[in-house]
């Protein structure tokens, strides 16, 4: 295939990740010497803080590596009235401190409360009211110079193919195609590229094995869990079509960020080196089926 292929790393390949009781954290100068080894250029944030409490410190410490920021994970509650201003605030917070330290995509995962409770089906005024906070993030971040994409995500409030159609149906908001969520969703990965194009802003590129989908919704098996148990996958051992997707996206003109967003958990210091050998497997995969060029050897 060939071609310009822009390729991203994401703290969570590296077991990072602001849910209690994930993992082992590495430190960010070695998640950061290590996505450099790898022919990396680019990242997303990862959880607050982790790379730094300014702007300034951010773009310090991922320049030393001759790396920039291309966005970060924001999750926002949008469906309820009363919580809205301080959703706003927070919104337009994190949107100046994320665009000052160069990023450009605000990653939207919409949430049931700020600790991420079960979610639950939504009236029609709360449908309504989350569509239209959609659409306000969108201008707030415009304001930036950001673009919001939507991320469907496992255990948010658009997390199935059903919840998805009423954000196509009820909003212009662009997505962040998260090739493994939408998958376990029940979204046909190859289908949403080409009958969503349009529609698509943003990639992480992750692999899933699909039997512990339906457990992981139905909520008999914690993501966390799962997780441990190899959910999650290095690019081409899983069940999800990457390479049908990658074509289908770039042959429609996608020429945005793709985001290698394996998550991963390390549960010991013993295991820290985990993460660089999934991470190069996945960079290999795509290297073999798309004759692309990340790592210099």
């Amino acid at each position: 295939m060939g071609g310009d292929f822009k390729l991203a790393g994401a703290p969570i390949t590296w077991g990072v990740c602001e849910v209690p009781g994930w993992g082992e954290q590495l430190r960010a100068q070695r998640v950061l010497e290590e996505m450099s080894s790898l022919g990396l250029t680019a990242l997303e944030v990862g959880p607050v803080g982790y790379l730094g409490n300014t702007p300034d410190e951010i773009k310090s410490r991922v320049e030393a590596f001759g790396m920039c920021v291309v966005g970060g994970f924001v999750p926002l509650v949008l469906h309820r009235k009363d919580e809205w201003e301080r959703t706003r605030r927070e919104a337009r917070d994190v949107a100046a401190r994320y665009s000052a330290a160069g990023a450009t995509n605000f990653v939207t995962a919409v949430v049931k409360d700020a600790q991420w409770g079960t979610p639950e089906p939504l009236s029609e005024d709360e449908w309504e009211h989350l569509a239209w906070a959609l659409g306000e993030i969108d201008d707030l971040c415009a304001d930036y110079g950001m673009q919001q994409v939507l991320h469907p995500h496992v255990g948010t409030l658009i997390e199935t193919s059903a919840d998805i159609d009423e954000i196509l149906r009820r909003t212009n908001v662009q997505f962040c195609f998260d090739t493994g969520h939408l998958a376990i969703g029940g979204v046909d990965g190859v289908a949403f590229a080409r009958e969503n194009h349009d529609r698509v802003a943003h990639v992480h590129l992750k692999d899933v094995r699909l039997k512990m989908a339906n457990a992981v919704l139905d909520r008999t098996l914690s993501l966390v869990d799962a997780t441990r148990q190899g959910f999650f996958c290095s690019l081409g051992e899983g069940d999800v079509p990457i390479v049908g997707i990658i074509e289908e996206l770039r042959r429609h003109g996608y020429d945005g960020w793709y985001v290698l967003e394996q998550d991963l958990t390390i549960e010991s210091a013993s295991e820290s080196g985990l993460a660089l050998e999934s991470a190069r497997r996945s960079i290999a995969f795509l290297e073999r089926e798309l004759d692309i060029q990340i790592m210099s050897n």
